[in-house]
């Protein structure tokens, strides 16, 4: 099962976001193990950099990134992404991207914390603990 894991899901573990920290640490075992292929759009980087930019040095910033990217595959953004993200009826353009991304990724999910943002998305928006859920006999 190929996922696209929002930027919330990656700093939920990043954070210890101690009400969302246990089931998103589970997405991403699922990832590390491979019982999913995880996704996140390349977007997702520089925005986590840019919320822990107070707690990060240049070190620290390659590691967070050495560590995303032995978990998840990073996804480049493409101009016609930015594009067809831009002609989408999001109130939040971030959201159309990472919806864009995960159609042309093919992603069977996007696991988020907050589904409702995605509910133009050609790819079905899931919880974490949905996502669990459906996942769950192989943890």
């Amino acid at each position: 099962m190929r996922i696209l894991v929002d930027t919330n899901v990656l700093l939920d573990v990043l954070c210890n976001r101690k009400e969302f920290v246990d089931m998103s640490a589970k997405v991403w075992k699922c990832c590390e193990t491979g019982i999913a292929d995880g996704h996140i759009s390349a977007l997702s980087i520089p925005n986590i950099v840019y919320i822990l930019r107070k707690e990060l040095d240049a070190k620290k910033t390659k590691e967070i990134i050495d560590r995303i990217g032995l978990i998840f595959t990073i996804d480049d953004l493409r101009a016609e992404d930015l594009k067809k993200a831009a002609a989408l009826e999001y109130t939040d353009y971030e959201d159309a991207l990472q919806s864009v991304c995960a159609e042309r990724i093919k992603a069977d999910y996007i696991v988020t914390r907050n589904t409702r943002d995605f509910a133009g998305s050609t790819v079905s928006a899931i919880s974490q603990t949905d996502f669990i859920s459906i996942i769950g006999e192989k943890i």
